[in-house]
């Protein structure tokens, strides 16, 4: 068997045979990073992107320790980026400590990146809870597990309660989940990175001016 510096090595990124680098012209992207992150958003689902709503949530303890987790995206719009967890899960509480966070999606098939960093607020409860209940029965089965992030005696007792919240999400699609929480992450910076086979990488950044304006610029990749 290889060892793991031996699989590095034999590992190619953005290889072209199922891999486009499309072109990035800075002059040509729209003024609101939204618009920009939405077209590529379709570009990826267009080019067969395996789950291309999975993003890398940071966040940080309350002693400034870093912490990061593959979340989903539940929507963007004017009012930010949104994912949902429960607020006693680890990065719920992190972020009732530290209510800033950045996320990153990556999406090979095309050779991009979006990261953005900002504050984080949460929803009203009640678009959290139109939120889950517009999800799957299994989404609100796991949800109705709980006890996010806490110790687990064994995976019996998970198996147990995970039957017992399959039960109840069939029979009662609408049960409340009051720990499920919606935060939303309103970027002050978004960068969206371009893979370019020679390596002349294109970082095209916004940076927010004021309250509805962006100011944008590039950066040495």
């Amino acid at each position: 068997m290889s060892g793991l510096p031996e699989l590095l090595r034999s590992l190619r990124v953005w290889d072209p045979a199922v891999t486009e680098l499309p072109p990035l012209d800075p002059a040509e992207a729209p003024g609101d990073p939204l618009e920009l992150f939405t077209r590529w958003f379709a570009e990826a689902v267009a080019a067969g992107e395996r789950e291309p709503h999975t993003v890398s949530l940071a966040t940080a303890d309350a002693e400034g320790l870093p912490d990061a987790r593959v979340v989903m995206l539940h929507g963007a719009d004017a009012d930010g980026w949104a994912f949902a967890t429960h607020a006693g899960s680890r990065k719920g509480r992190q972020l009732a400590a530290r209510p800033h966070a950045a996320l990153v999606f990556y999406w090979p098939v095309l050779g991009r990146q979006v990261r953005l960093r900002g504050p984080v607020a949460v929803a009203p409860a009640e678009q959290a809870r139109a939120d889950l209940h517009a999800r799957s029965t299994g989404a609100l089965a796991a949800a109705l597990t709980g006890r996010q992030s806490a110790e687990l005696g064994s995976t019996g007792e998970l198996a147990r309660a995970s039957e017992a919240a399959w039960e109840r999400a069939g029979r009662e699609p609408d049960a409340p989940v009051p720990s499920w929480t919606l935060y939303r992450l309103r970027p002050d910076e978004v960068e969206f990175f371009q893979g370019e086979a020679r390596r002349r990488h294109v970082r095209l950044s916004y940076r927010r001016a004021g309250d509805d304006g962006w100011d944008r610029r590039l950066l040495w990749p």
